[in-house]
């Protein structure tokens, strides 16, 4: 989103967007059982898939660390453009072309290259356009232009770092690890989630309009807990197509948190338990979420298709499209390419990478 949008400080909780009642929503009760796919397709109504692309289809490079695979993607949605970027521990930084028909490496930064870069997020200023990666061992977020040249690293909180929460205060006093397992972007401000931690709260940051400068700032929210608004893992986070919203892929409780842009919790949207939600995709009207497991673990991990908060289609990779390394689903995303929507799915332990096509009837 543009970096001219401006909105009161996300730390002044005077804004007028009072907190709500919560509301709960279940995406479909009987997700869990979809109706059988015809053989080679998978999905339901119309969204269903066919395999296009395996893993050969990455260059050499990638194809040699694949197996690593532990991060996501982000698009480029702008109109005209497409490209979408992923990156691999020991490969680095990755473009899939819009037409999707070809793959490249990009020049990666030995700092980034040579550790694990856990999500990719995309964002655009008038005249420029980043990437931004979650450094989940160097403790680290990563800002690129889309060349792959490394524009700023935030590090680490400190003991002095100064944030709005008592608890986050103290857990970096600590000594607590920051693990930063996706950023997104919304305003001036990065949200980062960190959900491989004890800490489990969001943090944020702010950029300037080139990402030269990324600073801590005091806003927080969520937290470890079972609570309204707290998470069990908060692994993903992705900016609603409405800039209203920062949602939340809590994991192992498989649902999708919605927070406003101050942190104040609205809703949860939940999906079929045992669906470990990794994290959350958005285009024209609909939502995408890979799971690193299903509520059939025999089957291997679903990819949900949700519009209006319902699950639309239920995408089984490795029981219908015979992808046996997809028993768990790091991350998913979707492109549209004339009137054919394309799922861009990664696996993990193994990792393995695939792209599907949406047959047409």
């Amino acid at each position: 989103m543009p970096l001219q949008q401006t909105f009161a400080h996300p730390g002044h909780h005077h804004d007028t967007d009072k907190p709500a009642a919560s509301t709960l929503t279940i995406a479909q009760a009987d997700a869990a059982a979809p109706a059988p796919s015809p053989p080679g397709v998978t999905g339901q109504g119309d969204f269903k898939f066919k395999l296009l692309y395996k893993a050969d289809h990455l260059p050499a490079e990638a194809v040699a660390v694949l197996t690593k695979a532990h991060g996501g993607f982000a698009v480029d949605r702008r109109e005209g453009k497409g490209a979408i970027y992923f990156a691999l521990p020991g490969a680095g930084i990755i473009e899939i072309s819009p037409d999707l028909a070809s793959t490249r490496m990009l020049t990666t930064p030995p700092t980034m290259k040579d550790t694990n870069l856990h999500n990719a997020g995309i964002w655009h200023a008038d005249d420029a356009s980043f990437l931004v990666f979650p450094g989940n061992e160097a403790a680290k977020v990563f800002t690129t232009t889309l060349d792959g040249t490394l524009v700023n690293t935030l590090d680490a909180p400190t003991a002095e770092t100064n944030f709005d929460e008592t608890t986050v205060n103290k857990y970096f006093a600590d000594g607590g690890k920051f693990v930063p397992t996706d950023v997104a972007k919304l305003g001036r401000y990065y949200y980062i989630t960190t959900g491989y931690s004890n800490l489990d709260y969001v943090l944020t940051a702010t950029v300037n309009r080139t990402a030269e400068r990324v600073e801590w700032n005091d806003l927080v929210f969520g937290g470890r807990g079972t609570g309204a608004g707290q998470f069990g893992t908060g692994h993903g986070v992705t900016i609603s197509p409405d800039s209203k919203r920062v949602t939340i892929a809590d994991r192992p409780n498989a649902e999708i948190d919605r927070f406003t842009r101050y942190g104040h919790y609205r809703d949860t949207v939940k999906l079929p338990e045992g669906s470990l939600a990794c994290d959350i995709d958005y285009a024209e009207g609909l939502a995408i979420v890979g799971c690193l497991d299903g509520p059939d673990k025999t089957k291997g991990a679903p990819i949900y298709i949700l519009k209006d908060d319902a699950i639309v289609s239920t995408l089984m990779p490795k029981e219908d499209l015979g992808l046996p390394n997809f028993t768990h689903i790091h991350n998913a995303t979707f492109t549209k390419i004339g009137d054919k929507w394309y799922v861009i799915a990664q696996a993990w332990n193994p990792g393995d990478f695939a792209i599907l096509e949406q047959v047409k009837d």
